[in-house]
């Protein structure tokens, strides 16, 4: 999972929190979602309102969601949720300090904290409780849910998207490998219509499941279906990239219009992948020929990191 420009673990959740915010708290706090109901909106909080109110004392990578009741027939109710990866950095105080912090900052004491761990070793603290001889003052706790606890397959077939990407960080036997992958994709492709983020979320279930050369070979033995998916998406990106140069180059020749429309093709799929495109890969890009090009689009699905990408020839 290394490489120099590679997304952090705290992002990557950050991002899918973002996107599918209401089936975050489905999954990692179901029973407040059964009290939510349909008719509310749930939206991610401002992060630079967050950033200009509270300072130092922001913490970026936790994801703060409010839900609002149409009308506003019930108060709304602020979700944190913060993804823990080592399990000995987590700090409960740190928790409790920033939830405060929000309950001040939007006026409301309806906040309900989730803690979502990656790895666990079961010993992490889940009460706070402050108070001297005689009375106990504070009392603080969190919704704790630990993934590599859950069943991959209670989830094989589940209609939550994220419980479906997440899928290679729950229990599951080795002999399943392949298959716990093959379902996270076919959960990516058949739950989200969207081919952008689709390209987006096949990464994440990438980084998370490690497969070697060796294992995707017999993954796109076993599974023909979910492999051939996501190798479509990329053609059809592709395709629509080059129509769009195309169009644009045709007044300046057909070669120079099929260069530009590839490079406008791997400059839409690196931005979904890895994210702004940096101007010394944007300069490299510009300056390919044709068959460079399409080496770089052929092997983007399977490279980690944009500059191991854009080493190839």
């Amino acid at each position: 999972m290394d490489g120099p420009k590679r997304v952090s673990h705290d992002q990557n959740f950050k991002n899918l929190i973002i996107d599918y915010p209401r089936q975050a708290i489905e999954l990692f706090s179901p029973e407040e979602a059964r009290h939510i109901g349909p008719k509310a909106r749930v939206v991610p909080l401002r992060q630079e309102q967050l950033k200009e109110r509270l300072g130092e004392r922001f913490r970026e990578l936790d994801v703060p969601l409010m839900v609002e009741w149409p009308g506003g027939e019930r108060e709304a109710l602020l979700f944190v949720l913060e993804e823990e990866t080592d399990p000995d950095r987590f700090s409960i105080h740190r928790l409790a300090h920033y939830c405060l912090d929000l309950s001040e900052l939007c006026k409301t004491s309806r906040v309900v904290p989730v803690v979502i761990f990656l790895n666990t070793r079961g010993s992490e603290p889940v009460q706070l409780n402050l108070g001297g001889d005689c009375h106990e003052y504070l009392r603080f706790h969190y919704i704790r849910c630990a993934l590599q606890e859950l069943n991959a397959e209670d989830y094989w077939e589940s209609s939550n998207l994220i419980a479906r990407l997440c899928l290679n960080l729950m229990k599951w036997e080795e002999e399943q490998k392949l298959e716990v992958y093959a379902r996270a994709v076919r959960g990516l492709s058949t739950l989200e219509p969207d081919p952008e983020k689709q390209l987006k979320y096949i990464d994440f279930i990438d980084i998370y499941s490690a497969l070697d050369d060796n294992e995707m070979e017999q993954y796109k033995a076993q599974y023909p279906q979910e492999s051939n998916t996501m190798a479509t998406l990329s053609e059809r990106l592709r395709a629509e990239g080059m129509q769009q140069g195309m169009q644009q180059g045709m007044q300046q020749g057909m070669q120079q219009g099929m260069q530009q429309g590839e490079a406008a093709a791997l400059k839409k799929l690196i931005s979904l992948k890895f994210g702004e495109l940096p101007r010394w890969a944007e300069a490299q890009i510009q300056s390919a020929g044709v068959p460079e090009l399409e080496v770089w689009l052929e092997a983007i699905l399977t490279s980690d990191t944009l500059e191991s990408l854009l080493n190839r020839h």
